[in-house]
């Protein structure tokens, strides 16, 4: 999950990952960062991450991204 956070300290510095659970419904991360962090997570884990998984569940806190790798991984 360290990973992660680095990927979005890079995209968006100054929000709190490890404790923040509204990532996408609190406004922190808006529809361009999204976008920016699906690039970097299928280039980091090597993961295809498809059009539907993106949706505000699945990327409101790094746990639920790291679920959504975690995931694609397996498949």
């Amino acid at each position: 999950m360290n990973k992660i956070i680095e990927i979005l300290e890079e995209l968006k510095p100054g929000v709190d990952y490890k404790n923040t659970e509204n990532l996408i419904d609190g406004r922190y991360l808006d529809s361009l960062t999204i976008l920016s962090l699906v690039s970097e997570l299928e280039e980091e884990f090597d993961i295809e991450i498809p059009t539907v998984e993106i949706i505000p569940d699945n990327f409101n806190s790094v746990e639920k991204i790291n679920s959504l790798i975690e995931k694609l991984k397996e498949d």
